[in-house]
C-alpha cells in the first residue's frame, strides 16, 4: 500500500530531482566540452546541441536500470528499517542538499563533482539521522572521496602529458610538422576510438563486468574499432585533409568529409560549399585577452538595431616586441544583454520587437555568451609563456577532440545521471511499496526526463562552468585540448578498474595542469585559478552536507501538535 500522507514529500523531492538534473548539467557536463569550447574546437551552440544529444543518449540508451538508492553506501541504511516515512525524509533533504549546492557552485564558477555532492548530501543526512557513516578507508568511503581530491588530478596530469609530449616531440616540434602530422592523424583518431570504446564497454552501467564479457571480447572490439575507423579515417578524412589544408581549398567544411575520395579530385564538387575567398582554416591562437571597449560603442551598435559583432585591436603581437607585426582586428562577441535587449530596450514593454527580444534572450542566453575573451593582464601573460604551433597541424586534432568530448559526454550521462535519480528513486520506491530498499528499478522515463535536463542545464547555465575550465587555467589549443580530454578518460577507466572514486572534473583539471607544465614553465598555468577550483572540491562535501544535515535536523525535530 502506497504512503499516501507523504505525497507531499514525494512531490518536493520529484522537484529537487528536477533541480538536481539540471545543476548537474550546468556543471558537471560543461567539463567535457570546456577545452573544445576554449580551444575554438566548437562554439557555444555546437556544444549546446552536442550535449543535449550526447548526455540523452548516455541517460536513456546506458543509464543504469537498477540504482543504488544510497550512493557508495556512505551511509547504513539500517537506519531507517521499519520507518520508510523517515528513508523517504532523508532522501528528499538530499536531494534539496545536491541541488541547492550544485546551482551555487556552478553561480560562482566552481566546478566541483557531483556524486562527491550527492556523497557530502547523504553524510549531511545520515549525521542528522544518527546513521553510521562510512568514514573508515573502504571502497566509496569519505577517506577515498577526499584522497581523490589529490589522486585523482595527478594522474590525469600524467596520462595528459604522456600524451601531448608524444605529440610535441613527435609532430609539432619537427622540422616539417604539418606532413608528420598528416601521416600520424589516422592513427592517433583511430586510437581515441579504441580507448573510448573500452570506456564505454567497461564502464557502461548497463554493459557487464569485464570479467563477465571477457577479456577476448573486449580486445577484439577494441581491435574492431581501432582498425575499422583507422579504414575511415583514410578513405574519408585524409582526402578532406588534403583538400582542405594542403589545396587551401576554403569551400569544404566539416560536412563534406563523407565525399571523401572524390576530393582527390583537381576540382571537385561540393554540396554546400562555403565562400571560395574565405579563410580555410582559423587562427586557434588568436589573442583571447579583451580590451573593453567604450560603452559609446556599444550604444553606436545598439542604436543601429544591429547584431555585429564589434572588432577591437589585437595587440598581442605588439606585446610580444615584433614591431614587424601590425595589430588586426579581433572580432569581440557581443554579449547576449548587448546583442538582443539593448536595441530594443527604449521601445514599449508589450511591443513585439521587445517581446521577441526576451524571448530570444532567454532562450539562447546560454549559448551565445563569450566563453573565450577575458580582461586579465595576468592571464595574458600566462597565455604568453605557451608555444604557438602551426594551425594546420592544429586543425588536424580538432576532430579527435570533438569525438573524445563527445563521448566522455555519452559516459557521463550514463554514469552521472543515477546522482540525481538515486535518493528520487529511493522515495519513489518507498512510497509506491512503504518499504525500504537498497536497490530499486529506475523507472525508464525517469532517464529521459534526467537526459534532457542534463542537456537544457547546459544549455542555459553551462557557460560558468567553460569559462572556469577554459582558458582560464592556460593556453588551449586543439592538440592540447584533445590531450587533456584523452588523459582524462583513460584516468577515469583506470580508476574504475582499481576501485578509485576518482571525478571527471578532477581529472580534466589534473590533465589540464599537466599539459600545461609541458610548456616547462611553471608560470604557464594561472595556479590561481587552480586554488579557486580546488577550494570548490573541498567546500563540497561540507556545504552539501551541512545544508542537507540542517534541513534533516529541523525536520526530523519540529514541533507538531
Amino acid at each position: 500500500m502506497a504512503l499516501i500522507k507523504y505525497d507531499w514529500i514525494l512531490a518536493l523531492i520529484s522537484i529537487c530531482f528536477c533541480i538536481s538534473s539540471f545543476g548537474n548539467g550546468a556543471n558537471d557536463v560543461a567539463n567535457s566540452y570546456a577545452t573544445s569550447v576554449a580551444a575554438r574546437t566548437l562554439t557555444m551552440p555546437q556544444v549546446g546541441f552536442l550535449s543535449a544529444i550526447t548526455e540523452f543518449v548516455g541517460a536513456v540508451a546506458l543509464g543504469n536500470r537498477v540504482t543504488n538508492t544510497i550512493k557508495n553506501g556512505i551511509i547504513s541504511i539500517d537506519r531507517f528499517e521499519g520507518n520508510p516515512g523517515s528513508l523517504m525524509l532523508a532522501m528528499a533533504c538530499a536531494e534539496f542538499g545536491n541541488a541547492i549546492w550544485l546551482l551555487t557552485a556552478t553561480t560562482l564558477g566552481f566546478p566541483v563533482s557531483t556524486t562527491q555532492t550527492i556523497v557530502g548530501a547523504l553524510i549531511g543526512v545520515g549525521i542528522a539521522a544518527d546513521s553510521k557513516v562510512a568514514w573508515a578507508w573502504d571502497t566509496g568511503s569519505v577517506s577515498q572521496v577526499a584522497a581523490s581530491w589529490a589522486v585523482a588530478p595527478c594522474l590525469a596530469a600524467c596520462f595528459a602529458a604522456l600524451i601531448f609530449a608524444t605529440i610535441k616531440f613527435a609532430i609539432l616540434e619537427r622540422k616539417d610538422p604539418f606532413s608528420v602530422a598528416m601521416k600520424a592523424i589516422p592513427f592517433y583518431l583511430a586510437f581515441t576510438s579504441a580507448v573510448l570504446a573500452l570506456f564505454i564497454v567497461v564502464e557502461a552501467p548497463t554493459a557487464p563486468s569485464l570479467e563477465e564479457f571477457g577479456a577476448g571480447n573486449a580486445v577484439g572490439i577494441v581491435l574492431g574499432v581501432f582498425f575499422g575507423v583507422l579504414a575511415i579515417a583514410y578513405i574519408f578524412f585524409v582526402p578532406y585533409f588534403h583538400r582542405r589544408l594542403v589545396k587551401q581549398d576554403a569551400r569544404i567544411k566539416f560536412y563534406h568529409i563523407p565525399l571523401g575520395p572524390l576530393l582527390w579530385k583537381d576540382d571537385p564538387w561540393v554540396y554546400f560549399p562555403a565562400k571560395a575567398d574565405g579563410p580555410f582554416i582559423i587562427n586557434y591562437y588568436e589573442s583571447a585577452h579583451d580590451n573593453q571597449i567604450s560603452t559609446d560603442t556599444l550604444d553606436h551598435v545598439s542604436n543601429n538595431g544591429s547584431d555585429r559583432e564589434v572588432t577591437t585591436a589585437d595587440t598581442s603581437a605588439l606585446e610580444k616586441a615584433n614591431p614587424l607585426v601590425v595589430p588586426t582586428a579581433r572580432t569581440r562577441v557581443l554579449e547576449p544583454e548587448e546583442r538582443f535587449l539593448t536595441p530594443t530596450r527604449d521601445l514599449p514593454l508589450a511591443h513585439p520587437s521587445r517581446l521577441w527580444s526576451w524571448t530570444k534572450y532567454l532562450l539562447l542566453q546560454g549559448v551565445t555568451r563569450d566563453c573565450v575573451s577575458h580582461t586579465s593582464a595576468h592571464l595574458q601573460a600566462t597565455h604568453a609563456r605557451a608555444k604557438h604551433y602551426d594551425n594546420r597541424v592544429e586543425h588536424l586534432y580538432t576532430y579527435a577532440q570533438v569525438a573524445s568530448a563527445m563521448l566522455m559526454s555519452i559516459a557521463h550521462g550514463s554514469n552521472d545521471v543515477a546522482n540525481a535519480i538515486g535518493p528520487w528513486a529511493a522515495a519513489y520506491s518507498t512510497y509506491k511499496a512503504n518499504a525500504v530498499a537498497t536497490k530499486v528499478p529506475t523507472p525508464v522515463w525517469t532517464l529521459v526526463i534526467a537526459g534532457l535536463l542534463l542537456g537544457a542545464g547546459f544549455w542555459f547555465y553551462g557557460y560558468k562552468i567553460v569559462r572556469a575550465m577554459g582558458n582560464r587555467i592556460t593556453q588551449l589549443s586543439p592538440s592540447r585540448g584533445f590531450s587533456m580530454e584523452l588523459g582524462a578518460a583513460i584516468t577515469v577507466l583506470l580508476a574504475s578498474r582499481l576501485g578509485l572514486p576518482v571525478s571527471t572534473t578532477q581529472c580534466v583539471t589534473g590533465a589540464t595542469v599537466g599539459v600545461a607544465l609541458m610548456n616547462f614553465d611553471l608560470k604557464a598555468v594561472n595556479w590561481r585559478q587552480i586554488a579557486f577550483i580546488f577550494s570548490g572540491w573541498v567546500l563540497t562535501l561540507p556545504c552539501a552536507g551541512l545544508i542537507s544535515g540542517l534541513v534533516m535536523g529541523m525536520a526530523l525535530n519540529t514541533p507538531h501538535l
